[in-house]
């Protein structure tokens, strides 16, 4: 067995390694070793007995989840297999969030945070919802732009015209009990640079591949 992303070999145990359990259980799970070095040899491990109460009790107490530990006892010396289940929610040490990816541990930060709890909420970037804006806000003209745009493509029916902007948000998935989505605020508000920054599109006519005759 190599290391992996799955897979993390340690000749001693340190409670820094705490992060490496926090990083496997915000991934796809996995176990480390202790008792191994960086090839995989076993180099056998101190106070085995002693490790078994210790691990399981500081990974309960600082991260909060459960893990297995297991002794296993060899020719070459004794080792300890630390197994780690993926966990269905964000798990922090200490306030900082880690991920396994690959064979390195890395701290999620910024946008990649962001995009990480998220994630385990089950939401994407677009399906965040932005309060305290009401749909008098969004412009009508875009939102009557939409719906002839969309029979005559043949995405709703010509029925949808009689409904108000409410129910075609409702039933196109861009509102969260009442409060608007990220992507109802990009699509339909006036001005939704006021909320998402960069939300914008510029369109360039090229002479050739670097020199910019004009941009819109």
């Amino acid at each position: 067995m190599q290391e992996n992303q799955n897979v993390e070999w340690k000749e001693i145990w340190k409670d820094e390694y705490l992060k490496w359990i926090c990083g496997f259980a915000n991934a796809s799970g996995g176990k480390i070793f202790i008792g191994k070095n960086d090839k995989g040899k076993i180099v056998g491990v101190k106070n085995p007995k002693k490790l078994l109460g210790d691990i399981p009790n500081k990974v309960k107490n600082i991260l909060g989840i459960l893990v297995d530990v297991n002794l296993h006892k060899t020719e070459n010396g004794n080792y300890l297999e630390i197994n780690v289940e993926p966990q269905p929610f964000a798990l922090n040490y200490k306030g900082q969030y880690f991920y396994r990816t690959g064979n390195t541990l890395q701290e999620l930060k910024g946008v990649a945070l962001d995009k990480f709890l998220l994630e385990k909420k089950g939401k994407t970037w677009d399906n965040v919802p932005i309060p305290n804006i009401s749909i008098t806000e969004l412009k009508n003209e875009t939102l009557d732009f939409f719906k002839k745009l969309a029979i005559k493509n043949k995405r709703i029916d010509e029925s949808i015209l009689t409904e108000s902007n409410e129910i075609i948000l409702e039933n196109l998935k861009l509102l969260e009990k009442s409060t608007l989505k990220r992507a109802t605020v990009l699509l339909f508000h006036p001005d939704p640079e006021k909320f998402v920054t960069g939300a914008f599109i510029k369109i360039g006519y090229f002479q050739t591949d670097t020199e910019l005759i004009f941009q819109d």
